[in-house]
């Protein structure tokens, strides 16, 4: 069974209650991630600000 199948099995499984409490968990991860990005991003803007000023 892969992940993906055993995911949706016990999900499945779940009230409708905390269905939503997964879906609001993978919806924070998400966020985080994107948070996490922007924060690495903005580092390396940060880091390499005279190279971009120059390339302008």
């Amino acid at each position: 069974m892969s992940l993906a199948e055993k995911f949706l099995k016990e999900f499945n499984e779940l009230t409708e209650e905390r269905k939503r409490e997964v879906i609001d968990f993978i919806e924070f991860l998400k966020a985080k991630d994107k948070k996490e990005l922007e924060k690495f991003m903005d580092s390396i803007i940060e880091e390499n600000r005279q190279a971009f000023k120059e390339l302008c």
